[in-house]
């Protein structure tokens, strides 16, 4: 990969005054429950639900928007459509350092996303995501210790599972490798982008499934962020063999992804306020997700598994 140009320096210093004058993401709830203690499942939770020192890479591919949408569990889910009719993969890798659970690495796989009764018009849903319930499906979500599968899944039914992960911070690059079970889940490397510092603070809705429902969280996170867009952003996304990630095979990821973006450091909460309802089909006896079972036998370990041992490259 060739070093992503710059943005226009003067563009940083333009956005970053307004960037930083704007409110904490952190909904009041969250403000009044700090000091208070939780046990949910067994598990303990100093409220809020937050982490801190957690390096953050991003980015986001175009992907054939039909494709995703065969993807998207029930009726109401929807791709977000960019100009030019193609939707969105996000991939979003997070070293978690400091948490109630222990360090652990989560390595989410999702598509952009609207929820409603019909898919939204382009562009639209990012200016009023409330109004288009916009957000991300995860698809995949591994992470390093069984405790972060309880509570995840049990609690906010993310589809997370264990499984061997890394992620590096190299002097020009940042990457994270997937592995699965002995097969290659993905890898991502993202050329590290300009030090824009941009001040991010902003808010997030995840959907997951999970018997049978459709779970909707919220994730509140700030932290500087180093962003390349367009043709100034430079990764690469190897797609494995591992059968969790083989639904990816059939996006047509585009080489180019659409943005880069590099935390060194970011805080976040995570809501225990979540939402869930029926997933509905026009065919009966359709379920989506793992069962309650899944996860009524996990323990509370926070140990990792070996570090990825399989090499990079590998199908496209």
């Amino acid at each position: 990969m060739t070093a992503p140009k710059a943005l226009p320096p003067v563009l940083p210093s333009l956005v970053r005054p307004v960037l930083r004058a704007l409110p904490s993401p952190y909904p009041r709830r969250q403000r009044r429950l700090a000091g208070r203690h939780a046990l949910v499942d067994g598990i303990p939770f100093r409220m809020p639900v937050n982490s801190a020192d957690s390096p953050v890479l991003m980015a986001a591919f175009p992907v054939d928007r039909e494709a995703a949408a065969r993807l998207l569990p029930g009726c109401e889910l929807h791709p977000l459509t960019l100009p030019g009719g193609h939707g969105v993969l996000v991939v979003t890798v997070i070293d978690y350092r400091s948490t109630d659970i222990g360090r652990y690495i989560e390595y989410s796989l999702a598509l952009a996303c609207t929820h409603g009764p019909r898919p939204a018009p382009p562009l639209l849903p990012g200016l009023l995501p409330g109004v288009f319930g916009t957000g991300q499906y995860v698809l995949d979500l591994p992470v390093s210790s069984e405790v972060s599968v309880k509570g995840g899944k049990g609690i906010w039914g993310m589809p997370k599972h264990q499984a061997h992960l890394d992620f590096t911070v190299g002097g020009s690059t940042v990457s994270s490798r997937y592995e699965d079970d002995g097969r290659a889940g993905t890898y991502i490397e993202v050329e590290r982008p300009p030090a824009t510092a941009l001040p991010l603070r902003l808010g997030a809705a995840n959907y997951c499934a999970f018997r049978g429902m459709l779970m909707k969280s919220f994730v509140y996170f700030e932290g500087d962020a180093d962003v390349a867009l367009g043709h100034r952003a430079r990764a690469r996304l190897v797609v494995g063999d591992a059968p969790r990630v083989a639904p990816l095979h059939g996006l047509g990821i585009g080489e180019q992804p659409l943005f880069t973006c590099y935390l060194p450091s970011s805080r976040g909460v995570l809501d225990d306020h979540f939402a869930c309802w029926f997933l509905t089909d026009t065919r009966p006896g359709r379920t989506w997700g793992e069962p309650l079972t899944s996860v009524t036998d996990l323990g509370l370990s926070q140990d990792w598994l070996d570090p990825p041992r399989l090499p990079t490259d590998g199908p496209a």
